[in-house]
């Protein structure tokens, strides 16, 4: 593995970082078991042929916290960032191996609350699933983060995530203005009980599947930021 410092300057520069062993194949069998049994009747539990979601991840399957926060992956976060980032959305997607969903490129410019306050700077407010999403103002998007835990190998051929690498670090970067000529992709292939670690700002998107392999991740949004006005984090206010 990279040193720390390596791994520390590359999330900076280029806006994500994989790395693997993040938890042990005994360790992901179990968090899979955990999941298996939550009530998939929930209305934050979306199926489709093309893709299995749990919205609010945490919150309705309560037994994975303790899975996922061992002391391993909590030193982890803290010696890569610090103490004082905490979980601000959970959501674990099930892509099925016949699965024909894909993502085109796009940057993570929403984050959930408990409710539609009009604040400064809070725009392009959305509702789904009973959920409120709005994008803040771009300071707090550069200072947050994403872990995406891979429960199944993932490579290009299942939906592994392809990137923009240093796009995190021209704000607001819309897809349309990508210069290929200069712009260069990269694949993230994750191995099973790996996970990358990406900013929400980097352009990303996923393929279709084409080898018949199922990829289930699930994806945690850390923040550190308060929110004004009244505003609390949806998932932090539920804690």
């Amino acid at each position: 593995m990279e040193t720390l410092s390596k791994i520390k300057e590359k999330i900076l520069q280029e806006g994500f970082v994989v790395i693997d062993n993040v938890f042990s194949g005994e360790e992901i069998e179990t968090i899979v078991s955990t999941i298996a049994k939550a009530d998939a009747e929930k209305p934050t539990f979306r199926r489709t042929n093309d893709l299995f979601a749990i919205r609010q991840f945490l919150k309705e399957v309560p037994a994975s916290a303790d899975l996922l926060f061992s002391t391993a992956f909590i030193k982890m976060i803290s010696d890569l960032f610090d103490d004082d980032y905490f979980v601000v959305k959970s959501i674990y997607f099930d892509k099925p191996p016949q699965s024909n969903w894909f993502v085109s490129y796009h940057q993570d410019l929403t984050i959930s609350v408990d409710r539609k306050i009009d604040t400064e700077g809070f725009q392009n407010w959305t509702v789904k699933q009973n959920q409120f999403a709005v994008q803040p103002p771009l300071t707090i998007l550069e200072d947050n983060f994403t872990v995406r835990i891979h429960l199944d190998d993932t490579n290009e051929d299942n939906g592994a995530l392809k990137v923009i690498p240093k796009s995190h670090r021209k704000g607001i970067f819309r897809p349309e203005t990508i210069d290929w000529t200069v712009d260069k992709e990269t694949v993230c292939n994750v191995s099973k009980g790996g996970a990358m670690i990406m900013k929400p700002l980097l352009l990303h998107s996923s393929s279709r599947t084409i080898n018949n392999n199922r990829r289930r991740v699930i994806h945690l949004e850390f923040s550190r930021c308060s929110l004004p006005d009244g505003l609390n984090w949806a998932e932090v206010a539920e804690s």
